[in-house]
């Protein structure tokens, strides 16, 4: 009876989450460099935290009931070009935050790409390496 009650938990968690992403995280090796980057190809203020374990650079844009996403400096987090790609929000059309990219030092491996009826896509590698996906409506 509690596995049953365990999965019908579940069940209703799932289906009331409103993202299925809640919080994602950008591993840096210089932080105040990656923070420039990503301050200056978003046209938004990072907001900086020390926090016991490093720093947290925090993106703007997130919202209560959205899902939010930092720069980070922690011991043990190393960035990377393979492995998950997260994608950020990149406004009504894309192009505005892919033409920062590569002015604050990042680099553009996949140019504004329409996916069909989903949306346009683009790549890029931040400065500290890590793959990093856009995508908009138009």
């Amino acid at each position: 009876m509690r596995q049953v009650l365990n999965f019908v938990l579940s069940i209703k968690n799932y289906y009331t989450m409103a993202n299925a992403i809640s919080w994602v995280e950008f591993p840096a090796n210089d932080f105040q460099r990656a923070c420039k980057f990503y301050s200056t190809i978003l046209d938004g203020k990072i907001e900086e935290m020390e926090t016991p374990d490093g720093k947290m650079g925090f993106l703007p844009g997130a919202t209560p009931d959205g899902v939010g996403a930092a720069v980070v400096k922690w011991e043990g987090y190393t960035p990377s070009s393979t492995g998950t790609c997260a994608y950020l929000n990149g406004g009504e059309d894309l192009s505005k935050v892919l033409g920062r990219v590569e002015k604050a030092g990042g680099k553009i491996v996949t140019p504004k790409t329409d996916t069909g009826m989903n949306g346009f896509m683009a790549h890029f590698i931040d400065t500290e390496g890590n793959h990093v996906g856009l995508w908009s409506n138009q």
